[in-house]
């Protein structure tokens, strides 16, 4: 089968309706013109786009046909389920824990390193599975997240004549129409798209204010690769599921529909460019950020049309210096950037890698320059407490991944500093559940001891001192904290995990910059002012706290009346059903050991007879199988709610 719309309904049918269902592709070429001006560039409206009719699929796409595609992910994980189980659930069974043991690290390296290698071989989704992955801290062990770290999302160009046929179905016009000119030569090939350079025609740039533009092309055929994957990976959460320890400690539908949303979204270029619009009104009075203009016009959901802001790379030190600009200036200022936006504006780039980040040198007369949006516009006022801004400014691209940080977690993480700073175990329990951490299965004890351990050495301490703490000791923390996030039912929520990315890659980039870059010294000033603002509302919190108590004290000698007549009733129930699990639990045990007694008795049984009667002595050994696959296997599927 060549991979065409008879591979495309048999995927689908594989999906049996679970997750969000791929959005159909809208186009904005048959939109009225922009009002001339750059200001019509900034908002592009999807609810006013027009569908367009589907671009067949290409038959010389790379990589092998759908339902080739899906056998192979859904064999892969059926090999390493089966590993798992044998190594993890049989050899422990038998006597052979250590077995596992030893051979665990070496084990989930070689698993990565496959894996590695089958989403480098089949592209598409794939490697952003690997990249997803490699940020389950929470989940996964550190041998996985070390290896798929080193995931880069770079594959070979498609042909320019796909590229051509895709983008003028999308626009509606030839590109000769469409653009000035149009580069055949591709700036970024992705996974998911590709990048080329151009130029507006002399109308579309008077309208837009702006004529060189990077356009973004999505690779023909991906939403199909898309939908095909996501289908072999609800199937394999569907596995997962019925697992008893991976379903205890992991949601694995869940994380799937947290991926296929943030992919989803990434392969809607109108998504896009709205976060490309949200970010440069978030820093639209701040000269030190930039961000590009959408080309409305040009812009439809496969294809993204951005002013060209190309600039030196921030990670390029050699040229950061020979342009005048100091690379541990420009460290301080993108911490400062990157916790403008969780502390003040709550939108984050959740990729800020060097690839997405250009440092841009300020021009003379280039405040109103075209092209430049977020800060750069003629008579901005400066952003609140920006003090002396630099000779250049921090250009940011690529906002297909962005994190919103929701009020619930704002609360949570509130709570939790606070808890923290007590040493309350009891409070970041609360907090974790606030925020959403905490699984149904979690045992809260457990995991308040977990949590006062971990933070107890550090929760008396300021922001000074932690300055002081040698970074060694924070890395054994972070090691001890993931090793216990795994072994308790505790998962991320999307939002956070793309937080903690954010901060992660920007505390990796400053330090490389400037050697001597330490984040606290960035953090301090946001975290001084959370604290101040949270005063009055911790105030109020006290207050509500102590009249709730009041009133439970004035309720107090009713409600005990109340029991004691309920008791003289005789209407007092209990909830047994924890008392029950476990009894069950107990009853699976007696019966597993009755097996094991059978299976030795009839297996001893056999030898004992076999010389004297062959026949029994065969029959009893051969019958023995059978309590010991009992023994063996008895408990390891779920048999419904429990």
């Amino acid at each position: 089968m060549a991979g065409g719309e008879g591979d495309r309904d048999w995927f689908l049918s594989q999906d049996q309706g679970s997750g969000p269902a791929p959005v159909a592709a809208p186009a904005s070429a048959g939109s009225a013109p922009a009002a001339p001006g750059p200001a019509p560039s900034r908002a592009p409206h999807p609810s006013a786009a027009a569908p367009t009719p589907a671009v067949p699929r290409p038959a010389s796409e790379q990589g092998p046909p759908l339902r080739a595609r899906y056998r192979r992910i859904l064999a892969f994980a059926a090999r390493v389920l089966v590993q798992t189980w044998w190594f993890e659930l049989v050899l422990p069974r038998i006597g052979l824990a250590r077995v596992a043991e030893r051979s665990r690290e070496r084990r989930m390296r070689v698993l990565a390193q496959r894996f590695h290698a089958l989403a480098v071989e089949l592209g598409g989704l794939m490697i952003k599975v690997g990249q997803f992955m490699s940020s389950r801290l929470d989940v996964l062990p550190p041998e996985i997240t070390d290896e798929l770290a080193g995931l880069q999302d770079e594959v070979p160009a498609v042909p320019f004549d796909q590229i051509r046929a895709l983008a003028e179905a999308e626009l509606g016009v030839p590109l000769a129409r469409a653009f000035a000119w149009f580069d055949d030569t591709p700036l970024a090939a992705a996974s998911l798209g590709q990048a080329h350079r151009a130029r507006l025609s002399a109308l579309d740039a008077a309208d837009a204010g702006f004529a060189d533009v990077v356009v973004k092309v999505q690779r023909p055929g991906i939403d199909e690769v898309v939908a095909t994957d996501l289908a072999a990976l609800r199937r394999v959460a569907g596995w997962l599921r019925r697992i008893r320890f991976i379903a205890d400690r992991v949601n694995a539908p869940a994380l799937v529909e947290e991926f296929a949303q943030t992919s989803l979204e990434e392969i809607d270029y109108l998504h896009e460019a709205s976060a490309a619009v949200r970010f440069a009104e978030n820093f639209a009075a701040d000269p030190r950020v930039d961000a590009p203009l959408v080309a409305l016009e040009r812009t439809t959901r496969r294809v993204l049309t951005l002013s060209d802001v190309t600039a030196i790379k921030i990670n390029d030190t050699d040229a950061l210096r020979a342009a005048g600009i100091d690379p541990a200036e420009v460290a301080h200022v993108f911490a400062e950037v990157m916790f403008d936006q969780l502390f003040t504006h709550g939108y984050v780039h959740a990729d800020p890698h060097p690839g997405n980040i250009f440092i841009t040198p300020h021009q003379a007369g280039s405040a109103g320059m075209p092209g430049a949006s977020a800060g750069s516009a003629a008579g901005a006022e400066p952003a609140a407490g920006a003090g002396d801004h630099p000779a250049w400014r921090l250009t940011f691209i690529d906002f297909g991944m962005m994190a919103e940080v929701p009020e619930g977690i704002r609360r949570g993480l509130r709570t939790l500093f606070i808890a923290a700073a007590s040493r309350d175990g009891k409070g970041m329990v609360a907090a974790a559940q606030e925020i959403g951490v905490l699984m149904p299965s979690a045992e809260n004890r457990e995991l308040e001891r977990a949590l006062t351990a971990l933070f107890a050495r550090f929760g008396g301490m300021g922001f000074a001192e932690l300055r002081d703490v040698d970074p060694r000791e924070f890395q054994g923390f972070a090691v001890e904290f993931g090793d216990t996030m795994r072994s308790l039912p505790v998962q991320l929520p999307e939002g956070l995990l793309l937080l903690i990315r954010a901060v992660s890659l920007t505390s990796g980039m400053c330090s490389g910059l400037d050697p001597q870059f330490n984040i606290w010294e960035s953090i301090e000033p946001y975290a001084t002012r959370l604290l101040a603002d949270e005063s009055g509302n911790l105030v109020q919190d006290v207050a509500r706290q102590a009249l709730a108590n009041a009133a439970t004290l004035w309720r107090l000698p009713k409600r005990i009346d109340d029991i004691i007549t309920r008791v003289d009733e005789g209407s007092v129930t209990f909830d047994t059903s924890r008392l029950e699990r476990r009894l069950d639990h107990i009853d699976g045990l007696v019966r597993r050991a009755v097996s094991g007694v059978l299976f030795a008795a009839l297996l001893i049984g056999g030898a004992i007879v076999l010389t004297p009667n062959p026949v029994l002595g065969t029959v009893l050994m051969s019958v023995s199988v059978l309590p010991l696959l009992h023994t063996l296997f008895a408990g390891l599927f779920r048999r419904g709610p429990r």
